[in-house]
């Protein structure tokens, strides 16, 4: 699906910032700014500091390739994601680097540990080495960081949801999939269901799925608790939700978790406690993993096409790189139910 007539190509800045409008916004000369910036020992802690806070508000990027190889096209794509730990950016980066090789062009990938603030120092290394084109998790940045994109006039795609984005954007509608695990949970006559996410200021996505299985569960007259751990997905952290679950909510009846990490910790853990799931309490996840599909019983989950984000954004930043028209500046991925026998 897109979002339909593409307007024209986008320009985000008249131009991108010059080191002089630094220097101007400053109050310094332009040999002083490029000495706070390449040789700040020259220079006093209060000018430097001016110097890279007019930075930030301009959205200034010092290039950081050297001579003739300034000026020549890079064949180097940024992609930054949230974790190297979470296979569910791994599959997005396989689909990635394989459409991006098979073009001859390399990435250069960044973590950011779901930490908006290193976003932004990747942005300004990335952009600072002449990349192509930025691929980046997500469409929440720092205000700095926005600023920073605002200003880069080559191709940038924001993978994984759907929204209002800089440029382009591949991924799925998080609040309806939300929606569409709390519908089936009611359908399988569940009325007393738990929501079990975890850093969801930081995990923001799984964030809005909880908004979207709120939102069923109220339009259908019940509450719809929510138990938030420390640690991000996995199967300790899943082990140990299913554990507060059961001390704090003794009702509950289903438990949809974030994630399918921690829904599988917890069906594995609910297994050792001599639980019976669904009978004694039914359980779902979210990412579709092969782990889930693999344990018994299988989990109820909700599949993402995440190699597929990744070869559709792959495709269209290559089409803007060769001049193309691209097809659509939004594309949605959707995603597909696995009723497994958890629920």
């Amino acid at each position: 699906m897109s979002n339909g007539a593409q307007p024209p190509r986008r320009r985000r800045g008249s131009e991108q910032p010059t080191l002089k409008e630094v220097a101007e916004v400053a109050g310094v000369s332009p040999i002083t700014a490029s000495r706070a910036l390449n040789n700040p020992d020259q220079v006093n802690e209060r000018t430097r500091a001016r110097v890279l806070e007019a930075m930030e508000r301009l959205g200034y990027v010092p290039n950081l390739v050297a001579g003739s190889l300034a000026s020549a096209r890079s064949r180097f794509i940024a992609v930054i994601v949230p974790s190297l730990a979470n296979a569910v950016f791994i599959e997005v980066i396989q689909g990635l680097q394989e459409t991006f090789e098979a073009q001859g062009y390399q990435i250069l990938l960044g973590n950011t540990d779901y930490d908006i603030e290193r976003e932004y120092q990747l942005v300004r290394t990335f952009l600072g080495w002449s990349c192509s084109a930025l691929v980046t998790a997500g469409l929440r940045h720092s205000p700095t960081c926005r600023t920073l994109l605002g200003n880069w006039d080559k191709p940038i795609v924001e993978v994984m949801e759907l929204g209002e984005a800089l440029d382009l954007n591949v991924g799925l509608d998080h609040t309806e999939a939300g929606r569409c695990m709390a519908r089936h949970l009611l359908e399988r006559g569940h009325r007393q269901v738990l929501f079990v996410g975890a850093r969801l200021t930081s995990d923001y996505r799984a964030d809005m799925r909880y908004q979207g299985h709120r939102e069923v569960l109220e339009r259908a007259g019940l509450e719809a608790p929510l138990l938030e751990l420390d640690r991000l997905g996995s199967l300790d952290a899943g082990a140990a939700g299913l554990d507060r679950a059961l001390v704090d909510h003794p009702a509950v009846s289903a438990i949809h978790f974030a994630n399918d990490d921690l829904a599988t910790g917890a069906l594995l853990h609910a297994q050792r406690l001599g639980l019976s799931v669904p009978h004694d309490v039914a359980i779902a996840g979210f990412n579709g993993l092969p782990l889930g599909q693999h344990v018994t019983p299988r989990l109820t989950t909700i599949r993402s096409p995440r190699r597929h984000m990744g070869q559709l954004a792959a495709s269209e930043v290559i089409r803007r790189l060769e001049g193309k028209r691209v097809r659509h500046l939004q594309h949605d991925v959707g995603f597909e139910l696995l009723v497994g026998e958890s629920t």
